[in-house]
Order: C-alpha cells, then sequence, then structure tokens
C-alpha cells in the first residue's frame, strides 16, 4: 500500500535526475547561439518535453526493475545516493497502478509535446524524438530490455550525448552538422561514466536479476579499468575538437571536468568493491559531466 504519493512522485520528478538531459541540451544551446540567436520560446518546449520523457523513463524503469527483482534485492549496506533505483515501489511510496499512470501521462505529454515541434517548427524531430522514447521505454522494458543485455551503457552514451544534443540544436536552426555530433561525443561517454559507476553498488542484485549490464559481464576490478578508459576517451574527444573539427580553443574549457573525473578514476581504482565508499567517486563523476556541459558550453558562447 502505498503511503506517500507526493513523495513518490518527487522520486521520479526530482529536477536533479534531468542533470544528463540538461547538461546535453545546455551544450546543444549553446552550440545553436554560437551559430545564431536562440529561439527561446522552442528551447523552453524543447526543455519541457525532455523533462517529461525523462520522468517516464524512471517511471516505467521503476515497474520492470522491481518486476525483474534487481530494485529488491539491493541490500541496504549497497544503497547511496546515486544507484539503486527511485525506489518508489520497494519503499512503498507508490502502488503499481500510480506508478503506471505516472509513466502513461509523463510519456502523453512528453510525445505531445515532441510533434507540436514536429509540425509547427522542424519535421526531422519526429525520427530523433521516436528513437528518444523508444530508448527510453526499451531501456528497460520488454521485449528489447537494453538494460539487460547489456546494450544500456551505449545507449545512454548515445541518447545523452549526440541524440539531445543534436536534437535541441535542429530544433533551433533545422539541420545538424558533424560538428555538432562531434561535440556531444564526450559528453555522452562521460555521462555513460556515471551510469558505469553508478552500476557497481548494484551489481550483486542485477547479478541475481539477470541484468547483464557491462559491470556485472566484466566484474568490478576489470569494469574499473574500464572507466578510467571511458573517461581518458572522452579527454581525447575534447583535445581534438579544435583540431579536427575547427571550433575555437575555448571549448577546452570543458576541460575543468578533469579533476573530478581524476578523482573518480582513482577511487573506484582502488575501491570498487566498497560501495559506501564510492559515494564520493559518484558525486565526482556527476560533477565532470556537469561542468563538461557548463565549460565548452560557455567557451562556445564567448568565442563568438
Amino acid at each position: 500500500m502505498a503511503t506517500n504519493f507526493g513523495q513518490g512522485l518527487w522520486r521520479l520528478a526530482d529536477p536533479k535526475i534531468s542533470l544528463a538531459s540538461m547538461a546535453s541540451l545546455f551544450l546543444g544551446a549553446c552550440a545553436s547561439a554560437a551559430k545564431g540567436p536562440l529561439h527561446w520560446g522552442w528551447l523552453a518546449l524543447t526543455v519541457f518535453g525532455i523533462f517529461c520523457i525523462e520522468v517516464a523513463k524512471n517511471a516505467s524503469g521503476e515497474i520492470f526493475d522491481f518486476d525483474s527483482g534487481t530494485d529488491p534485492a539491493v541490500a541496504p549496506e549497497h544503497r547511496t545516493p546515486f544507484s539503486g533505483g527511485k525506489r518508489v515501489l520497494v519503499d512503498e511510496l507508490l502502488t503499481r497502478g500510480q506508478t503506471i499512470g505516472i509513466a502513461a501521462v509523463a510519456y502523453l505529454l512528453g510525445i505531445g509535446i515532441g510533434l507540436v515541434i514536429v509540425v509547427y517548427r522542424e519535421p526531422l524531430v519526429l525520427q530523433l524524438g521516436m528513437i528518444g522514447v523508444g530508448a527510453a521505454y526499451f531501456y528497460n522494458g520488454y521485449p528489447l530490455k537494453l538494460a539487460y543485455r547489456g546494450m544500456g551503457e551505449l545507449t545512454v552514451a548515445f541518447c545523452y550525448g549526440p541524440l539531445i544534443c543534436s536534437g535541441t540544436y535542429l530544433v533551433q536552426h533545422g539541420t545538424v552538422t558533424p560538428q555538432v555530433v562531434a561535440l556531444s561525443l564526450p559528453l555522452g561517454l562521460l555521462i555513460a561514466a556515471f551510469l558505469w559507476i553508478n552500476e557497481f553498488p548494484d551489481v550483486h542484485a542485477d547479478r541475481l536479476a539477470n541484468k547483464r549490464n557491462w559491470v556485472v559481464r566484466l566484474g568490478p576490478r576489470q569494469a574499473s579499468r574500464v572507466f578510467v578508459i571511458l573517461l581518458a576517451t572522452a579527454g581525447i574527444l575534447l583535445a581534438e575538437l579544435p583540431l579536427m573539427m575547427g571550433y575555437p580553443k575555448s571549448v577546452w574549457l570543458a576541460g575543468i571536468a578533469i579533476p573530478p573525473a581524476v578523482l573518480a578514476a582513482r577511487r573506484l581504482w582502488v575501491d570498487y568493491d566498497h560501495p559506501q565508499k564510492l559515494i564520493p567517486a559518484q558525486a565526482s563523476t556527476l560533477l565532470a559531466f556537469v561542468l563538461f556541459a557548463l565549460g565548452g558550453g560557455i567557451g562556445l558562447v564567448i568565442a563568438n
């Protein structure tokens, strides 16, 4: 029996859960502003539409992760502020019906906003929107269950990198350029790294539920080494943006993400099997992708 609808809804809709999508959207908006004036009304509609899909994804994901047994299997000592799901069903904040209802309403709102943009602003948004909604639902949902089949990390890297960043640019300017896609790739890797590190505290529960993400497949020790590769690759791609894609060197302001990324890598390298000790590393990885978007976006704007 649900005990607190308001608290449950807040867990699903808490703005901080949208930091990944908002970081990508911010970077796309700054790239758009560097090219020409922003259309603020369409930008606001884009923000709200993506936020609705985020809420819908969280709600539908709660249903699937609860049914698979992964969320209930997370031991109390393995819980962190960044992993283990939103736990609205485990903590009995919402009923199953309420959670499904929130997912349905949020998906409908997000899709409706997307269709308004398609009809009145940019028809090409339809294709990107369909991919985004499909990825949100099938990340945990049947029949694809991407996160359960080792495709979750790649899906996150693509959606929170090229898809949202390029989609934001597309709404503003009616086109997508290779430069914008290249700009979004290191951000996508950093956000995928945030998902990656958040899988460590849940590894035992995910293994029991047959959620075969890459931390489960590789094992914590080897996966902690791959985490370093993800961060290093993001840094290399950032370094090449002015050299290969013609961006101003001010885009290197995104390098303010390097210190927290290094701190996260060092902590995970040593404490990969100690969930509570990973909380600072999780926070540092979150800070890294947010700072990357802020630094890179500001760097683009001040160059024009």
